[in-house]
Formats: C-alpha cells, sequence, structure tokens
C-alpha cells in the first residue's frame, strides 16, 4: 500500500538523469547552462525537467557556488527624509539575514537633474554589477540609459516611482494612482465647506506625483464639486521656491480650505503654513510617515499621512532583484506594497 502523501515527493536531478538517460554531471551542466553539452541532450534534459514538475532549490544551488548577489540602489539626493528611511532601511537589512551574500551599494543622485542621473547610469560597471533598483524621475534620456543596462544583463527595478515606458523588469511601490484617490476622498471627507485646495510637489515628471494628481483630480471632480484643486505648485526640489510659493499662495487664496503635498520637501511645508497663520483653519495631507509628519500628526497640524512601509519596499525590491537574476517567477501578491492611511489615532 502506498503511503499517503507519497505522490507528494518532489523530484530530483537524480529523478532528471534517469528520465533523459543522462549522466548526472550533464543534468548539472544544463541545469547551470554550462557549455559542452549538445543541443539534443539539453532538450532532452529539458523535456524532462518539464514532465517530471522540477522546481530548482536555487538558494541552495546558489549556497553550493558561494554566488554573492551585487545591487546597487539609485537614491534622490535630498534632504528628504523618506529617502533617507529608505537607506536606514537598506542598512537593516544588510545586516540581518534578509540580504544574505549580498553586497549592497547606495548612491544617491539630485533628483531633478536628469543629466546627472543619466551620467551616473552610464558610468556604471556593470560587470561588478547583478542589478540596480532606482527611484528616479522619468525622462526619455533615463529609459534610454535603462535601455543600455537592460542590453548589459543587469535586472532593473524601480522603486516608489514608476517608468513604466523603460525595459526595467518590475515596479516595486504602491499604486499612486490609488494613492491619489484615497487622498482625493480624504480631502473631500474632512474639509470644511466649499473652497480651493492647494496641491504642491517637486515635479510632475516624477511619475508618482503626475499619477497621485491624477488620481486626486478624478475622485475630486466627479464627488466632491464644491472643491476646486488649484493647478500644481512645482518645487523643482528647490526648498527656497517651495517656501516662497507656498507663503505667496496661502496669502493670495483667502478660500484655502485644504493642502495635498504629493512629493517631499514637507518641512518646508510646514514651515510656511506655520508662518502663514492659516495653518489650523486648514486641512493638510501628505505622503509618507517620516519623523516629521509624526510630530505634526501627534500636534494636529496634519491632517492625515498616506504611506508605504520602506521596510516592505526594500524587502521586495531584494527578492525581485534576486528572482530576475535567478530567471525566477516574481510572485507579485508577495510584493504587493499596501497604502496605508495614517490619523493621530492610529500612529504606529
Amino acid at each position: 500500500m502506498r503511503e499517503k502523501g507519497a505522490d507528494l515527493a518532489r523530484p530530483t536531478v537524480h529523478d532528471i538523469a534517469k528520465e533523459a538517460g543522462v549522466s548526472l554531471a550533464t543534468v548539472d551542466r544544463v541545469l547551470n547552462a554550462r557549455p559542452g553539452v549538445r543541443a539534443k541532450t539539453i532538450a532532452r534534459v529539458n523535456d524532462a525537467v518539464s514532465r517530471l514538475g522540477y522546481v530548482r532549490d536555487t538558494y541552495a544551488a546558489n549556497l553550493a557556488r558561494q554566488r554573492q548577489y551585487r545591487f546597487a540602489f539609485l537614491l534622490p539626493e535630498s534632504s528628504s527624509q523618506f529617502a533617507n528611511a529608505l537607506q536606514e532601511a537598506l542598512q537593516e537589512a544588510y545586516s540581518s539575514n534578509v540580504a544574505d551574500r549580498t553586497e549592497l551599494k547606495v548612491i544617491r543622485v539630485p533628483s531633478q537633474d536628469p543629466h546627472a542621473i543619466v551620467r551616473t547610469l552610464k558610468s556604471m560597471n556593470t560587470s561588478r554589477l547583478d542589478g540596480l533598483a532606482m527611484m528616479v524621475p522619468e525622462t526619455p534620456q533615463v529609459r534610454d540609459a535603462v535601455s543600455r543596462l537592460k542590453d548589459s544583463g543587469l535586472a532593473v527595478v524601480t522603486l516608489v516611482s514608476d517608468l513604466p515606458n523603460s525595459r526595467r523588469d518590475f515596479f516595486v511601490g504602491v499604486n499612486s494612482i490609488a494613492a491619489g484617490r484615497t487622498a482625493g476622498l480624504l480631502m473631500g471627507r474632512f474639509v470644511r465647506g466649499p473652497g480651493e485646495i492647494l496641491v504642491v510637489t517637486d515635479s510632475l515628471q516624477s511619475r508618482d506625483s503626475l499619477e497621485r494628481r491624477l488620481g486626486f483630480d478624478a475622485v475630486i471632480s466627479r464627488e466632491f464639486r464644491s472643491i476646486t484643486a488649484l493647478p500644481t505648485l512645482e518645487s523643482y526640489g528647490d526648498l527656497a521656491r517651495l517656501q516662497r510659493i507656498v507663503e505667496t499662495a496661502v496669502a493670495a487664496r483667502r478660500d484655502l480650505v485644504g493642502v495635498y503635498s504629493m512629493g517631499s520637501g514637507n518641512m518646508t511645508l510646514m514651515s510656511a503654513l506655520r508662518g502663514s497663520g492659516r495653518l489650523g483653519e486648514l486641512d493638510v495631507l501628505v505622503h509618507e510617515l517620516t519623523p516629521a509628519m509624526r510630530c505634526a500628526l501627534q500636534d494636529n497640524e496634519v491632517t492625515a499621512v498616506i504611506a508605504q512601509n520602506v521596510g516592505h519596499l526594500v524587502r521586495s525590491a531584494l527578492r525581485v532583484l534576486r528572482n530576475v537574476c535567478d530567471h525566477r517567477p516574481i510572485y507579485e501578491a508577495q510584493e504587493r506594497v499596501r497604502i496605508e492611511v495614517v490619523l493621530r489615532e492610529n500612529l504606529p
């Protein structure tokens, strides 16, 4: 009598060798894409793998070969607390088994200088690198640089802000249109009476800001017609400019009932709003739960923060880069990053 569950045993390389009628050494060469095997034999081994449903233990194989992954993370060079939180999460991952057998390098680039970004991408020694995760604005030059990196065999993942028209392998981050829609619904429910919403960001060249604006407008225009979302004010990463344009807009717009910040620079934004003397009458929505925004929530200066877990972002990027390098499937359900709405009452 066959033991219950015996048919669940996983096939091994011995089973493949027997099924294909070849030696274990030949199976090993085929599975590791080593030269010296005839095309017909390779086909026979691959057919056996398919028939048996063999799933390779890539972790064990890499461990046996002492495989080391070499990944770089390209993050914006700015005073952004969120970018700094990402780097801290990377450092935390590096000191844990999440980044086992992985060399990590963080490169900071001026986020609003596409030429500097492209120069950095072109200067990368791809022979000493396996994968790249990047958080940069979308421009044609950046897309071309990504294409060159892919031609060199590099795994490329976009982080937080996507480059959907590029040849990147995967995007790790929240759905930015859904995040913008969430902001629109919250703003519509929170504001007191009809009025105008001030919308600010670094640049609409960043895909996350552009999509957040699209989602925000869709909800406001359909469900809250007494509210007018003003044209986006862009700081282009210049904090002095951000302070100036916010102060000017708040002074000129007496019908303001809310402020929606889609990008970074929130400490400067809050400084400008405090200086205006009108902070208490405005509902303020921002993205990313940084230390400064945590304090602003606690002080009831910010109404809500729309956040994403930086630890999940980093762990997901590392998993995806490894899977791309090993030609393994990406489990999208595992890598889906949730949109979190943080209020003063549910601060973690």
